[in-house]
């Protein structure tokens, strides 16, 4: 799709690459979505940025005073976020916007790096289903017995579930079939943001100190990547997390 791009960005540079994640290195809160959006992160290289899902995510971020703006255009566009993290299960924008449990698996382990590198994380609002398995899976470790691989908690709208030392917590996609149709609204989003702020706000259960910022969490680039060549559109993220 960076060969092809849409007409309304006829002539822009897409990034086309791994997508890092970005935010606050002193976050509670880590958002976890699905993957980056065709025409949106894979355009302009930072997570949520450029497109529709974006657009209704911080502004959600703006009202509960987790970004300093309601918009998000691009890595350069002043954006800050206070308390969050975001990043993807998938770091690269898959065909058809529809990305594989292969595509997951292979990216986990950089997702669980980058929570290793934000140590006061306590939270992980997953953006949904695909989000929430790929943080089950991440946080279940591979010595569980079969009784507890069938037992990992169910994604829903709100649901909780407490896993090594987070607490997750489910949230449909701000994708623009679940906006527009009303299956996610800005009070239900809200709602959300506002219970894992409250969670976030229990005692930490890591020191005090001093932070590194997690530069360039992402797999590097390898060829022949299968996404490197989708013609997807951003659209149709919510089908795979509702």
């Amino acid at each position: 799709m960076a060969r092809e791009p849409r007409a309304a960005f006829a002539g822009e540079h897409y990034w086309a690459r791994p997508v890092p994640g970005f935010g606050d290195p002193r976050a509670t809160i880590a958002l976890l979505g699905l993957a980056p959006a065709a025409h949106g992160a894979n355009r302009t290289g930072r997570i949520f940025t450029g497109d529709r899902s974006g657009d209704f995510l911080f502004a959600a971020l703006a009202r509960a005073g987790l970004a300093n703006q309601a918009v998000s255009r691009s890595r350069d566009d002043g954006l800050k976020l206070t308390g969050v993290w975001i990043t993807a299960a998938v770091r690269c924008a898959p065909p058809a916007n529809r990305p594989t449990p292969e595509e997951r698996d292979n990216c986990l382990p950089w997702t669980a790096r980058e929570l290793e590198l934000l140590p006061r994380v306590r939270v992980i609002m997953c953006l949904g289903a695909f989000a929430w398995q790929a943080a089950v899976r991440l946080l279940t470790p591979a010595s569980a017995g079969v009784g507890a691989r069938r037992a990992r908690p169910r994604f829903g709208h709100g649901a909780e579930a407490s896993l090594e030392r987070y607490r997750l917590i489910g949230c449909y996609h701000p994708s623009q079939q679940n906006t527009f149709t009303g299956k996610l609204t800005e009070a239900m989003l809200d709602a959300v943001l506002a219970r894992a702020r409250e969670l976030a706000a229990l005692p930490q259960l890591v020191p005090d100190e001093d932070v590194a910022v997690p530069t360039a969490v992402a797999p590097r680039e390898r060829a022949g990547r299968r996404s490197s060549h989708s013609t997807s559109s951003s659209a149709g993220i919510g089908r795979a997390n509702r």
